[in-house]
Parts: structure tokens; sequence; C-alpha cells
């Protein structure tokens, strides 16, 4: 970690490595700066610091004094079967701590403390994380609010869709997908500029947006393709998404920023065959999604259908947080992990192990087995994580090429 966790009350970061620069060149320098690089130093302590708190909340604590295993743990503390992923996600976080060990004995790993957690002092980690970057906030007051919930889906008494997805925790998202909070958009970012090079070359666009929430992605897609130059060629934009009131708002902003461009809306289940959903098959050029295909119960079957959705040449484009290294914890998991949507998936031991963010060649490996050639992930996560192991975003692309040899099929 570059986060020194020595002194249980300071943050401190060196500055980021300049290589890493050097593999960001194709993207903009704004994106990925230096408040950015701090940013998201600041929000993995801080989630080291809700686990440690966490941990305190829940009696993990006292429980650890012999080796135990998360399902132990669950047992012995009455918790909800389903929270055994966020509970493994703690201990983890309490091992990067030093406050905990692990061992592992074939597929079972089992958690023993090593010393007691300090008391975490999460006001003076929030006015660090506000220092760097006022718009932080919307990332911390989710981090906050999904800690928050923790004894209680634990418990059973609530769950985490309840919580998260209520009256209370839809501003709190709203704020956090919102293109200010860099800590989010940098996805936005680099799926776009992904994507925009894939379409650079051809004459006449048609779009199809999976899972696009409130617009933010579709929002920095469109405006990369205005600097480009190619809004004129696009013919189509279908921008789907299943919450009736996601999909309201991203309509409202962006049909009256675009009103020549000839944009739809409409609810799309990736987890449902599309094209009984009105999405023709061999219709696209590009099918794009962000922070979305994670989440679909089956993963290849998402894949081939995305697949079967684009034109014989056509790009599929996912912007994903990618996971450096297989089963290691990131800050963005403490509010997903507690959504039936992150965790009721179906899982594989190549392409998708456990539940959640896959790593980057997972990511390739499934691309490949759901049929798409040319699979790549930009930047190169592999080579960055060796000198920067807290990058965890990524844009995920593959193409059509089945039928790219039939001149027939090819629609340019």
């Amino acid at each position: 970690m570059n986060a020194v966790l020595s002194d249980a009350h300071k943050f401190e970061t060196q500055r980021s490595d300049p290589r890493l620069a050097q593999w960001l060149q194709q993207f903009p320098p704004t994106v990925f700066s230096e408040r950015l690089y701090q940013s998201i130093e600041l929000m993995e302590r801080y989630s080291i610091e809700l686990a440690v708190d966490l941990s305190r909340q829940l009696n993990l604590v006292d429980q650890l004094g012999d080796w135990r295993t998360a399902d132990e743990l669950c047992r012995m503390l009455s918790f909800q079967s389903r929270f055994k992923f966020a509970l493994s996600w703690i201990l983890k976080r309490l091992v990067e701590s030093g406050c905990a060990e692990a061992r592992t004995d074939g597929q079972i790993r089992s958690y023993h403390l090593r010393k007691r957690p300090w008391q975490p002092d999460l006001k003076l980690f929030r006015a660090a994380g506000l220092t760097i970057d006022p718009a932080n906030a919307a990332t911390l007051d989710l981090l906050d609010h999904a800690a928050s919930v923790y004894p209680a889906v634990a418990s059973g008494q609530q769950s985490g869709d309840h919580n998260l997805l209520g009256p209370q925790g839809v501003p709190l998202w709203l704020n956090y997908f919102h293109n200010d909070n860099l800590t989010y958009a940098v996805n936005n970012w680099v799926g776009a500029v992904l994507a925009a090079d894939h379409l650079s070359t051809r004459h006449a666009l048609r779009i199809l947006e999976v899972g696009a929430g409130t617009g933010s992605a579709s929002e920095i897609l469109l405006q990369l393709l205005a600097e480009r130059g190619l809004l004129p060629r696009i013919e189509r934009y279908l921008i789907t998404e299943p919450n009736a009131y996601f999909r309201r708002c991203s309509q409202r902003k962006l049909a009256g920023r675009y009103p020549n461009l000839t944009l739809e809306w409409a609810p799309l289940d990736l987890d449902l065959p599309w094209n009984t959903q009105g999405i023709p098959s061999g219709e696209f050029d590009l099918v794009y999604a962000v922070n979305v295909m994670h989440i679909s119960k089956n993963l290849l079957f998402s894949l081939n259908e995305a697949r079967s959705a684009l034109a014989a040449d056509g790009w599929l484009v996912i912007g994903e947080c990618v996971r450096p290294y297989d089963n290691q914890p990131i800050y963005p998991e403490l509010m997903f992990q507690i959504l039936d949507s992150f965790t009721n998936v179906q899982t594989d031991p190549e392409i998708r192990p456990n539940p959640g963010f896959l790593t980057a060649e997972q990511w390739r490996r499934a691309f490949s087995r759901a049929g798409f050639g040319h699979a790549e992930v930009a930047p190169d996560i592999d080579r960055i994580r060796e000198i920067y192991p807290h990058f965890f975003t990524g844009a995920i692309c593959g193409q059509n090429t089945e039928t790219v040899n039939d001149p027939a099929s090819s629609r340019d």
C-alpha cells in the first residue's frame, strides 16, 4: 500500500510514480491527475478505517482469538449466510491493516487476530479527503451510509437493497455517479476513450448503451464524440436502463442538451434475452456499458447477448472497476457487496470465481469464451499494478469477428 498504516492517525502518501503517466497517455491528463491519485489513496485508507470500525461493531475482534473462517464467524455470530462476502472483505482489510493474519488450507481461508485494532478517527480522514477534493464528499457519504447499515444487514434485520436503494440511499447514489465525482467519473472517461477510438473510422454509427443509469457515462461518451467531430455520424443511439426513475433522469439531461441527435430510451434487463426486449440482432456498431456487466447473473449469457446485437465487425466496450489482483479487497466493494444484485450471480472458476469485480485476465477469458476477437483491457492494468496496486479503472473491448469476412454482413 502507498498509504502509511504505521501510525493509525496519519494519512501520508507519496506522489504517483512517473511511469503511471506514461502508461495513461491515451487518456485526458485532467482525468488521471495527482488529485485523483491522492483521492483513491484516501478512499482506500478510509475504507480500512471503516472496516476496523465495523470489526468492533460486529464483535469480530473477540472471536478471532482462534483461527476462524468467514463461514464459522457467520454461524458463531448468527449472521445471515449471504453476509459472508462482506464479512470476508472486512477480514481481508484487517489483514492489510496488520491487525489480523490469514492462512489458506486448500480452498479454505482462515483468520486470526494479531493485535487489537486501533480506535478509528473517521472524522480526521474524512477531512483529509475533502481537503484533497471537495467533490470526494459524494464517495465518502456513500461509504459512510453503506457502512452504517452493515450491522442490520448482518443480523438480517434489514436488507442492503432496502437501505441503499431506498429514499435515503438514492440521492447518495445520484451524487456518487455524477461526473463531478472524479473517483467514479474516471470509469466513464476510460470507457468513452476506448469506445471513441473504435468508432473513429466508421462512417455511420449505431450505438446501444446498456445499464446507463442516470446518464453519466452517456454524457461523457457524447462529449468525447463531439470533440472528435463524430456526432453527425450517429444514426441511432439507444440508451437502455431498467430503472424508470434513472432512465427519466438521463432523458431529461441529454435530450435537451442534444436536440438534434436521434437519442432513444428504453428498458433492458441484461439477464433476459435481448431480442425479446426490442434489441434486434446484428444492429449496432457499438454496445457500450459502464460498471454494469459484472452484475449480470450469467456473465457469459449477457456477453453473448451483447455480441448478438452487434454488426459483424462491431465492438463491445465496457468500462469496469477492475480488481488488480485476484482476491484483493478494494474500497468500492464496501458500497456494493451488501446488494443482492452484486452477490447473487453465477460463479465460474475461470472467469468469475467469486461475486463482484473481475481481474483483467478474468475479463479477457470471459470475452474469449463469449466469442469475441481482439479482446483487450486498457490501460495495461497488469503492468500498472506492479507499481500501483490501487489502480482499479479499466475498459475491456472485443470485436464481433465471427462473420467479419462476409461483405454482405458488414455495415461499413
